[in-house]
């Protein structure tokens, strides 16, 4: 009965329980077992898949050639694209760990692109030739330069003025200003699309099974064959094994509050700042007004509302979630009667009707200097206030 009581005062005065973790921690540590598998794995799942479909329309669009190409076919390419794009997006609340340290943030979704570069390339029918067929894609990869590759490579090709490109258009000559001079054919175009496709593939897979350990068996397979990092330097485990063992030898986060913070800091407040005063500031504010994510597309209100989501999905631990889940960090901060809670729910919204309003009035290309504009980064800047003070409260339970 002594020993019992001790072991109650020991809890509920935040000691050490026999476990090695208090209460706050174990409950931490149940936050973590919900969001790796349910946020992380699933929508890298989502997007190696997604990216893998990509890789093959465009790859047997590109060998068929332009005169095969219907239309609906090209329509169902662009609508993989913006599938794929938006869980892209909707992973940039947790860029911390492989999608950084692999350095494959800035190799698959760098902007604006280099249409100069591109055009100068596509120009060049060696090059070109070296892009056909799987060799193309590793030709791709180390040869053309973050400039050129990712999304906003395949994008240019697929959309102009926020459409679908037409197969007329791909079957004429490319008439972009920066192609003036030189003669490139919609035939080139899918060529090129389809080797930055797979290698836009081959890194998606590379995410999935950095994170998880039980990641598809044929992106294993083709990590091995290329032949790449997937795991913490300096040890065998994945970054989602590595979150998840915590506070244990071996593991780089020495403490669950380190986790927390991570998820909320480097992963949330990261990519709010990120948008607010980088992908929406740079063209508002007119430092630079071309630097403008999706504009082939017109699709860049809808890549920022997927990172507020992904923010959201990080807070309620699941993809997709439209409410918090349980063990999920908002029901962590509500069960400890946070008092900053409902701040972060309301400015969480906020971010998103704000964004939602600009979209009804427009495309980000069209209207970055509106008000509407300053009115959701500030809106934005305000949730990433909160989770920051979310983050330094969290460190002290």
């Amino acid at each position: 009965m002594i020993l019992a009581a001790g072991l109650v005062a020991a809890s509920c005065s935040g000691q050490k329980t026999l476990d090695g973790l208090t209460e706050n921690e174990q409950a931490m540590k149940k936050v973590a077992e919900q969001y790796v598998p349910n946020v992380i794995y699933s929508i890298y799942d989502d997007l190696a898949g997604e990216t893998s479909e990509l890789y093959e329309l465009l790859s047997s669009a590109a060998e068929n050639g332009v005169s095969k190409l219907t239309q609906a076919q090209m329509d169902a390419i662009c609508a993989k694209f913006l599938q794929a794009r938006q869980s892209w997006e909707e992973s940039e609340a947790f860029l911390f760990g492989a999608a950084t340290v692999f350095g494959i943030d800035p190799h698959i979704d760098t902007w604006p692109l280099d249409v100069d570069g591109l055009a100068t390339e596509l120009s060049n029918a060696e090059k070109v030739e070296a892009l056909k067929g799987e060799e193309g894609i590793a030709y791709a990869a180390a040869k053309l330069g973050q400039e050129l590759l990712g999304f906003h490579g395949i994008e240019f090709v697929l959309f102009r003025d926020g459409k679908n490109r037409t197969v007329a258009a791909l079957k004429a000559n490319e008439d972009h200003e920066a192609f003036a001079g030189k003669t490139v054919t919609g035939e080139q175009e899918l060529i090129y699309a389809a080797a930055v496709a797979g290698d836009l593939r081959d890194n998606c897979y590379r995410l999935s099974v950095s994170w998880d350990p039980d990641a598809d068996a044929e992106y294993v397979a083709r990590c091995e064959e290329l032949e790449v990092a997937t795991t913490v330097s300096g040890s065998d485990l994945t970054y989602g094994e590595n979150m998840l063992l915590a506070a244990q030898a071996g593991s780089s986060y020495k403490t669950w509050q380190s986790v927390m913070s991570s998820i909320l800091v480097a992963g949330c407040s990261n990519i709010c700042a990120e948008v607010a005063d980088v992908k929406m500031g740079n063209a508002h504010t007119g430092e630079d007004v071309n630097y403008i994510e999706s504009p082939y597309s017109k699709k860049s209100f809808q890549d920022f509302i997927d990172n507020i989501l992904s923010i959201q999905y990080s807070l309620y631990g699941a993809s997709g979630a439209t409410s918090a889940q349980n063990n999920s960090l908002m029901s962590f901060f509500k069960s400890l009667n946070y008092s900053g809670a409902t701040a972060i729910q309301d400015a969480l919204d906020a971010s998103l009707a704000a964004l939602r309003k600009c979209q009804e009035k427009g495309a980000f290309v069209d209207i970055y200097a509106d008000d509407c504009v300053q009115d959701a980064m500030d809106e934005i800047s305000t949730l990433d206030d909160e989770i920051n003070k979310a983050a330094a409260w969290i460190l002290l339970q």
